[in-house]
């Protein structure tokens, strides 16, 4: 699996939002990283692994926004250090793989 850190500027500064059960989460682009088949984030809260969720992410390119489905599989850490919390994507179309991965091998903030 291939990987992408997001690096961010103001102008994309909550670039990813992440949504279910459990929580609802606004990123900044530096606690990221885009893979072409799912993401990586640091969060404050943990996560249950297994859980679905949904997370829309906001193209460098066009500033369209992509909603991925998807499911943790794996969270590690403490409340005092933060989780690191990894996703896989589910379900996606053609259509929404391509545009992960050109997400996933764009240098954001270099635009």
């Amino acid at each position: 699996m291939s990987a992408k850190k997001i690096t961010g500027t103001g102008k994309l500064e909550n670039l990813v939002k992440l949504a279910g059960r459990e929580a609802t989460l606004d990123l900044a682009a530096e606690k990221v990283s885009i893979h072409k088949s799912g993401i990586e984030f640091r969060s404050p809260s943990p996560f249950t692994e297994w859980s679905e969720m949904t997370v829309s992410l906001q193209s460098p390119v066009d500033g369209s926004n992509l909603s991925c489905h998807g499911v943790v599989v794996a969270c590690a850490g403490t409340k005092h250090a933060g989780y690191h919390v990894s996703m896989l994507f589910t379900g996606m179309t053609p259509e929404a793989e391509k545009r992960l991965g050109d997400i996933a091998r764009t240098q954001f903030g270099t635009l």
